[in-house]
């Protein structure tokens, strides 16, 4: 059985007196400082609350008086740390996200992460500098993936504060990019943070992949396979059906995807929740004929060697993918890669863009243009023009005759 998730952390927010109860507030002078408490009975309990401080002076003491009447003219302590307001928001903040994935990894984050490095913080003193320091450090233990199921729920949560008054602006919008654009890709040229550049070069390559992965088990080749050939995320592969390879039409229907959630296996839509419809490609039909062999519709297309099914964990660790792909020249192939490759070979064979983006199902054609191949022959053109237009300015002016300039000159 899965292990259940971990809860967040809790810690309980402190009292605060509701909108309108009267208030009754005292120092005392001792040793260490002054204790400044505040009084009040709650409306509904009828029981007399407390809450005090210890501070250095008056001042000080007048200062936690004020927050106090703020903190109620708002109904919450606006002094509170993020744990205390995460606490006091509950799930509030993981509203329209998918439970199933999306919410279980932002909690992850936020759990790992988020509040052991800004927990302890007040809400109110949260920048935008301190969070890109601690970015900074995330940076140095973590992907660009990880960081940004990080910084989002963070995001969510201080979009929560700003709309309880706790803060004019979210000081965590844009981190995310800046994380991407700084971390993931900031030693790399275009050329090399392109898609393009974690796709396997060639057929000879992908077969040379898939026979290392067939010497542990077939179905581990077959995963290979499958993923580059349909340019289709892990969790895609696990999806299929020997129903959705229909041969009549020469298409494969990928309509789902498996992969593992609290509880156990999750299947569900797609990840934009559309089908999408992919060509079969001779070198993969032999495959499909194979794995769809003597299978109702509704059986799984792929499973593993002892009939479960394969995902992405899975196929690393019983084939060492990383020792593996690094035998074959390949350090830095993911099993996301695999569908990089699909999705370029498609590009460079002249695929129409708008049909590529349906194969692959991207919401944006940007994120499809990033397979293109860089065509750098305008560019050239653009120089033939530019040299041309130099020589000619370059030329000396032609003398006019004699007659002619005296004849301008008497004009």
């Amino acid at each position: 059985m899965p292990r259940k998730a971990d809860p967040l952390p809790q810690a309980a927010p402190k009292p605060v007196p509701p909108i309108g109860v009267k208030v009754s507030t005292d120092m005392e002078r001792r040793s260490y400082g002054i204790r400044a408490r505040a009084r009040w009975t709650d409306p509904i309990s009828k029981r007399r609350v407390t809450r005090s401080e210890i501070v250095p002076d008056e001042a000080a003491a007048h200062a936690f008086f004020d927050q106090l009447r703020t903190s109620s003219s708002k109904g919450m302590d606006v002094s509170m740390t993020l744990l205390e307001f995460v606490t006091s928001i509950g799930q509030r903040w993981a509203r329209g996200l998918d439970p199933t994935s999306t919410a279980d990894n932002y909690g992850i984050g936020l759990r790992l992460r988020v509040l052991p490095a800004l927990g302890h913080l007040p809400v109110s003193q949260i920048t935008a500098g301190i969070i890109d320091r601690t970015i900074d450090e995330w940076e140095t233990r973590h992907g660009a993936s990880t960081i940004k199921n990080t910084i989002a729920p963070l995001v969510r949560i201080l979009d929560e504060a700003v709309r309880d008054g706790m803060l004019t602006t979210n000081p965590a919008k844009n981190r995310a990019k800046r994380s991407l654009n700084r971390n993931a890709f900031r030693e790399q040229s275009a050329e090399d943070a392109s898609p393009r550049a974690h796709a396997i070069p060639d057929l000879a390559t992908l077969n040379k992949l898939a026979g290392a992965c067939a010497e542990v088990h077939q179905s581990y080749s077959d995963f290979v396979m499958l993923a580059a050939l349909l340019a289709a995320r892990s969790s895609e592969v696990s999806g299929l059906q020997a129903g959705d390879v229909r041969f009549d039409k020469n298409i494969v229907i990928i309509s789902r995807q498996t992969f593992p959630g609290k509880g156990g296996l999750i299947t569900k839509a797609t990840k934009n929740r559309k089908e999408r419809r992919v060509p079969i490609l001779d070198p993969l039909r032999p495959v499909l004929e194979r794995l769809t062999e003597g299978k109702e519709p509704e059986n799984r297309l792929l499973v593993g060697p002892k009939g479960g099914v394969l995902t992405t964990a899975t196929v690393r660790d019983a084939t060492n993918w990383d020792e593996l792909v690094a035998k074959l020249d390949l350090p830095n192939l993911t099993r996301h890669g695999l569908r990089h490759t699909g999705a370029t070979w498609m590009a460079d064979a002249g695929v129409p863009l708008h049909v590529l983006q349906d194969i692959l199902g991207h919401a944006s054609i940007e994120t499809t243009r990033g397979y293109l191949h860089p065509d750098d022959r305008h560019l050239a053109s653009a120089a033939e023009q530019a040299n041309a237009f130099l020589r000619k300015s370059g030329r000396p002016a032609s003398k006019q005759p004699a007659s002619r300039r005296t004849t301008a000159r008497g004009l």
